[in-house]
């Protein structure tokens, strides 16, 4: 088992309490909001994603104004950032984006000798790290007791202005599922070239997750069984009572939450990421969202060369949100969600680009206790587009087997791939 863990510096300045964020968490109703917060905290907050109950609820979405809709997904957002810093303010703080990271922790490419010696003079712990599978070498840096990280990121920017230095931004997930991870891990020894790969949660036993499975931890307490990534799982892979869009194949895993409160970090991403180009995946499904990350974007560029190809989620913070990464990244195939009727989500949000749609409400996906259950997020889309992906090959023929939206809708990307993948039987 592969884990780091944050060390804490001290830092109490980053907190929210602005009474806009409070007010989110008065909008949204339980079920709701841990849909539109692009996931629950708790997939970062040990147990809690599992704990979500009830089926998630449109809430009346459909019925807001795209003012009114936007603003409630801002609050939600800053509600689930809020909530995070005060549960967990000794593994999480806000970079100088104010975006959330993981405490005290700094990632670092390109910098020579000479600068990382000037960064330990400075006071600065300084580890070196060759990711697997993506020839590249990371420095991680600890920020010196006491100092926040944004004003770490400037000291650090200042010292090596030749190098790309960024936070370990935490990633959450695109939708939530029901049910608690009471369930042992999927498990049956190596897979070999060719498997469908997932960066989520760890992946519980499952009587639809007929094919090999094979799981690793890059985060704390991984691989662990969770709800998000047991239902993503089953969208790809799964046969009889949930079916995925390529049934029966084989899945590399990689756990980037375990039970971390830092979990999927950015750092883990990549670790994973490049385990994957290592073992010959050709596509890898990730349904998470958070901002732009140096290091991050990086790393999917090595991946693309080495073949592998990211099949990413774009949340589920609206169309007035900021653009989603990874899916916003350049060669990465956005996917967004659609609902039982053929329209997007209206709380489905945006990237850079959109390459397809996908169901990603009105359906049903695995439940880690063994049933089978109802999910709803951009986060169910991108695990159909990835599993029809690895069956048909190549982008280009999973072009010839989109499905053109009704009338003039725009939004769809290059159209509908799985229309009828829903498990509603």
């Amino acid at each position: 088992m592969d884990h780091y863990d944050a060390e804490r510096t001290g830092d109490k300045d980053m907190k929210l309490t602005c009474p806009w964020m409070i007010a989110g968490l008065i909008l949204i109703a339980p079920g709701a909001q841990a849909q539109l917060l692009g996931g629950p905290v708790g997939q970062v907050v040990p147990d809690v994603l599992d704990r979500v109950g009830g089926v998630v609820e449109r809430s009346g979405l459909e019925r807001l104004s795209p003012a009114r809709l936007a603003d409630r997904l801002v609050a939600a957002r800053a509600s689930r950032i809020g909530a995070l810093l005060r549960q967990h303010g000794e593994a999480v703080e806000l970079d100088d984006r104010r975006e959330p990271a993981r405490r005290g922790v700094i990632l670092l490419t390109g910098a020579d000798a000479a600068s990382l010696e000037a960064l330990r003079a400075a006071g600065f712990g300084v580890e070196s790290e060759a990711i697997e599978g993506l020839d590249l070498s990371v420095a991680r840096l600890q920020v010196p007791q006491g100092r926040s990280l944004a004003r770490a990121l400037r000291d650090v920017r200042r010292i090596a202005p030749m190098a790309q230095a960024s936070a370990d931004n935490l990633y959450f997930p695109g939708g939530s599922a029901n049910g608690a991870a009471t369930g042992g891990l999927a498990s049956s020894g190596t897979v070999g070239r060719g498997a469908a790969g997932l960066i989520d949660g760890g992946v519980a036993r499952h009587p639809a997750l007929t094919g090999p499975v094979e799981q690793r931890g890059f985060a704390r307490g991984a691989p662990r069984a969770s709800a998000h990534g047991t239902a993503v799982a089953s969208l790809i892979s799964g046969t009889g009572s949930v079916r995925g869009a390529a049934p029966g194949t084989a899945l590399l895993v990689a756990d980037v939450y375990g039970d971390d409160p830092a979990g999927g970090g950015a750092f883990a991403i990549v670790r994973a990421l490049g385990w994957m180009a290592a073992r010959g995946v050709p596509v890898v499904t990730v349904s998470l969202v958070g901002p732009d990350n140096p290091l991050l974007a990086g790393a999917i560029r090595l991946a693309r060369d080495k073949g592998v190809t990211v099949v990413a989620a774009v949340g589920n913070d609206g169309p007035a949100a900021p653009p989603a990464y990874p899916a916003s990244y350049a060669g990465v195939v956005a996917v967004t969600g659609i609902d039982g009727r053929g329209r997007l989500l209206p709380e489905a949000g945006r990237a850079a680009h959109v390459d397809f749609a996908a169901p990603g409400a009105d359906m049903n996906a695995a439940r880690s206790d063994g049933g089978k259950g109802a999910v709803r997020g951009t986060s169910f889309a991108a695990p159909l587009v990835a599993g029809r992906l690895l069956v048909r090959g190549s982008l280009t023929a999973l072009r010839a087997e989109a499905e053109t939206p009704k009338g003039k809708a725009r939004g769809f990307g290059q159209g509908i791939i799985c229309a009828k993948c829903r498990n509603n039987d």
